[in-house]
């Protein structure tokens, strides 16, 4: 198949991603909830529906890590009220989408700035418009391009991008001092992976970040995951990054194999089960036929560059 002929027949229109991000939408609701987990005297974790949200209570400002929905947006600000008065200073958005920003709205008014990488602006702005709920949104003030850095008293907060994976927009947050990063959805700890092709997402590239990031963190680091299977933790650590570096290097294999054996998509698509052939069998439930047909796209796309 040559390259004109793959992007007239490419699997997904701008409609069908969209539905598939309705979707995204109907699984952050079904997650579990354990509200405020503490790993430090002034860094917690909240955990609800949507992806975790990590903050950081300073002497004299807070920090918070993605904003999930508008009810447990609510439910934070509340909580860093009650145990430290100071305001607000930064919301950092580690990637657009709604279960990490449709908080915004409500910090909107609190915080300086809301920070994201560029492409998690652009892509937060295109999704929201697909989805109909532009007006429901409040969106980045800051954006950075390669790295973020600022002191914030005794923390300093590092934000960076490390190229394509989830989306092409992840954003990847470290606090030093405590020694925590949050790494947004680009860890699913022991779940199916959306890889979002409209937002520039890539099997390929989240590979290579995956491997970045276990070189540059230490084996004392805290990671937090966005999504996370009922039984699993979505705090960790770089043994579960390797982990699903692996399980993605299998899947990847698994569907280049079935291309070269001649399966269409509908086929591959079809094939899903609940595990990846030869990978970790902790990886299981929903969505792998999603996952299959975005490799699927992958592999067939980088196969006509080559054409």
């Amino acid at each position: 198949m040559n390259r004109k002929s793959f992007l007239k027949s490419s699997a997904f229109t701008l409609g069908a991603l969209a539905f598939a991000n309705q979707r995204l939408f109907a699984r952050y609701m079904n997650e579990p909830t354990s509200k405020i987990r503490m790993l430090s005297d002034d860094v917690g974790v909240y955990i609800e529906r949507g992806g975790p949200m990590l903050f950081y209570m300073g002497k004299d400002v807070n920090v918070v890590v993605d904003s999930q929905f508008p009810e447990q947006a609510t439910a934070l600000i509340a909580e860093l009220k009650k145990r430290n008065p100071k305001p607000i200073d930064f919301l950092i958005n580690t990637h657009h989408h709604i279960g990490n920003t449709s908080g915004n709205s409500v910090f909107r008014p609190l915080v300086k700035d809301i920070i994201a990488h560029e492409n998690a602006k652009k892509n937060h702005l295109l999704n929201t418009k697909l989805m109909k709920v532009q007006n429901q949104q409040s969106f980045p003030t800051l954006t950075y391009k390669e790295s973020w850095c600022q002191k914030f008293g005794k923390e300093n907060i590092c934000i960076y991008n490390y190229g394509r994976a989830h989306t092409n927009g992840d954003s990847i947050v470290h606090f030093e001092y405590a020694d925590v990063v949050h790494l947004g959805d680009v860890v699913h700890n022991r779940m199916h992976p959306a890889i979002d092709r409209l937002g520039g997402g890539s099997i390929k590239g989240w590979m290579e970040v995956l491997t970045k990031v276990y070189q540059d963190f230490g084996k004392n680091t805290k990671f937090i995951f966005g999504h996370t299977a009922n039984g699993f933790d979505c705090i960790g650590t770089r043994d579960d990054i390797r982990s699903f570096n692996n399980y993605l290097g299998q899947l990847f294999i698994y569907v280049e194999n079935e291309i070269k054996r001649g399966k269409i998509k509908k086929d591959v698509v079809k094939s899903a089960g609940n595990i990846v052939p030869n990978s970790n069998p902790q990886w299981k439930g929903e969505g792998l036929d999603r996952t299959y047909a975005a490799v699927y796209d992958e592999i067939i796309y980088l196969q006509t560059l080559e054409d």
